[in-house]
Parts: structure tokens; sequence; C-alpha cells
């Protein structure tokens, strides 16, 4: 099994790995450190072509997950808007940093039964008619350091 996880997995590395005859299976796999990192996964397709990226897949782990607009309201399939991740595992929000969580942890009125706080990732996703979803990149200003 190979997992990755970090970076947007590019399909040509799928390629590379394809091509050399490596007989595995892999694994796209996403979650930010506030949800106790594994929330979503992707099982790559042998037969399948992808475009330029490979999905960050589907919620797993008692977990799920919204994709909103701006303006908070439930994104359909194909359009971009930001992933919120809700359920087990999420961060109750930054130690000694209430204003961070205050912004990043927000209470869903989508999700009556979990009182919990979902967590905005600041990521830009859009759900794929497969059920999968798919990473497009940051919706703030966020820079990593490598």
């Amino acid at each position: 099994m190979l997992v990755f996880g970090g970076e947007a997995l590019q399909s040509e590395l799928i390629q590379n790995i394809r091509q050399s005859d490596i007989a595995c299976r892999i694994i796209n796999h996403y979650g930010p450190t506030e949800t106790t990192i594994g929330k979503l996964l992707h099982i790559v397709d042998p037969d399948r072509t992808y475009n330029n990226t490979i999905p960050i897949g589907k919620p797993f782990s008692n977990s799920g997950v919204y994709i909103l607009s701006k303006d908070m309201e439930l994104c359909p399939v194909g359009i971009p808007g930001q992933l919120y991740i809700w359920g087990d595992g999420v961060s109750r929000g930054y130690l000694n940093n209430g204003e961070l969580t205050d912004q990043k942890f927000l209470n869903s009125r989508f999700n009556k039964k979990d009182r919990r706080p979902m967590y905005s990732t600041g990521d830009l996703v859009r759900w794929l008619p497969d059920g999968n979803i798919e990473f497009i990149g940051r919706a703030d200003d966020q820079v990593k350091i490598r």
C-alpha cells in the first residue's frame, strides 16, 4: 500500500508508478492537523484515467464534510466552495487563541445532531459526480513553509 498526503497528488505521479509495474494499492489521504489528520481518502482506481490531480476522496472515520459558498450555503456538484469538516476528531479550537478559534471553528446549522463545531479548512474543493471531492486550491492566503 502506498499512501500520499499533505500535498495535491498529481496524476502524472500515478502514471509513473503504473509504468513501473509496482503492484500496490495507492491511496490519497487528506486531513488537516485540526481534525487529527485523516478525514477523507480516495483509493486510486488502476483502470481510471485521472485529469490533473487525484481526488482527496470521501469522508471516513465518523466524519462528515460540507462544501460551502462564501454565503455559507451548500454547493451543488461541480461548484467550488470551501471545505468544512465535522465529526469525531475535530479539535475544539486553538489553545490560548480564542480569536483564531472563533474564525475557524464554527457551529453548523446543517448538522443538528452533532453540536461540536465544524472546522473551516481554508481549502477550495468541489464535489465530483461520483461523490468524491476534488482539491482546487486555497481560499485564503495561508502560506506553507517546507
